[in-house]
């Protein structure tokens, strides 16, 4: 009936359809969909798209700026049902990578033809009587060196498509998790092990620098999120097969595990509306995922965890922290 009653007293005048799109804009800021807490569009989602498609459409991108959730909704809703034969796709702006100058690159290659033109320049100043006398000593024919072609450099999109693969939250496999047991590292007084179970037969094995912040009874039964496609390895001689995502202030002195919701499930993957990709299998260290994609996890200021504002979305709604605006790693 709430959103029925939005529709029906949608405006017509445009600075009262902003003043409303604002009032949407902060509802939507911690769901995916209108109804409900999952990531499934209901009836309600596609009546309120219908009623403010002719005015959204219209927007410029400045006052798009404006609308921030209600535009990852308008791009989620667009991408998830097939509504183009109804509706003109809305364009929703994205922020692109913007590559390094080239100025440098560019200045070494005029550098390396330079140097290439004054050596066959020399070379061409042999006389033919030299050259003549060469092949009669070696009984080979003198070959002028051929110039090295420099190595063909991608595109500058390319490069831009790659760099932002780099850093896509897709790459991680985010669970949610139920910490069944935590006792204190053998040998690290700022470690802690839990045992994590996820929904598979066996339970991960887990380290933790979470020691300084919780006893380990305070963790058992608790929800977290686990990053599972982490390289397995030894911290300290301990087994470690994942990472707990936590949250922590700007001065480090508070530091907590990320919250899922009661009702998500245990094992279930964290989904990010309008982000599409899969996992890597295992995560490579030397590439350093993670630490590229960290930067850009933090909570807002309610608290809600997200990648670049998007909230980590499970079937039960979002996942939280205590502390707001803190980092996430």
């Amino acid at each position: 009936m709430k959103w029925i009653g939005f529709v029906e007293s949608f405006p017509v005048h445009s600075q009262d359809c902003s003043r409303v799109l604002t009032g949407l804009n902060e509802e939507l800021a911690l769901k995916s969909v209108l109804l409900g807490n999952g990531l499934t569009p209901s009836e309600a989602d596609f009546i309120v798209f219908a009623a403010i498609h002719s005015f959204v459409i219209g927007l410029p991108d400045s006052e798009k700026g404006k609308l921030p959730h209600v535009m990852r909704w308008i791009d989620y809703i667009q991408g998830k049902e097939n509504l183009g034969k109804l509706f003109e796709k809305i364009l929703v702006k994205k922020a692109q990578f913007k590559p390094q100058s080239t100025k440098l690159v560019s200045n070494l290659q005029a550098d390396s033809s330079a140097k290439g033109t004054s050596q066959n320049t020399k070379k061409a100043e042999k006389s033919e009587a030299e050259l003549n006398l060469k092949k009669s000593d070696n009984g080979k024919t003198a070959m002028g060196n051929k110039e090295s072609t420099p190595e063909k450099k991608g595109s500058p999109e390319t490069e831009a498509v790659e760099k932002d693969k780099e850093v896509n939250v897709s790459l991680l496999n985010l669970q949610v998790g139920l910490i069944r047991k935590a006792w204190k590292h053998p040998s690290a007084d700022s470690l802690l092990v839990e045992e994590i179970d996820v929904g598979d037969a066996k339970l991960r094995q887990v380290v933790s620098g979470l020691a300084k912040y919780f006893d380990p009874d305070e963790l058992m039964n608790r929800r977290v999120v686990l990053i599972t496609n982490v390289k397995p390895g030894k911290l300290r001689d301990v087994m470690s097969e994942g990472l707990v995502l936590c949250a922590s202030s700007k001065d480090h002195t508070v530091v907590e595990p990320l919250i899922p919701p009661e009702s998500a499930k245990i094992g279930e993957c964290i989904s990010f509306s309008g982000i599409d990709g899969k996992p890597e299998g295992v995560l490579n260290p030397k590439k350093k995922q993670f630490e590229k994609i960290a930067p850009n996890l933090f909570t807002d200021d309610k608290g809600v965890a997200t990648f670049k504002g998007i909230p980590f979305m499970t079937s039960g709604g979002p996942c939280t922290s205590s502390i707001s605006k803190a980092s996430i790693k």
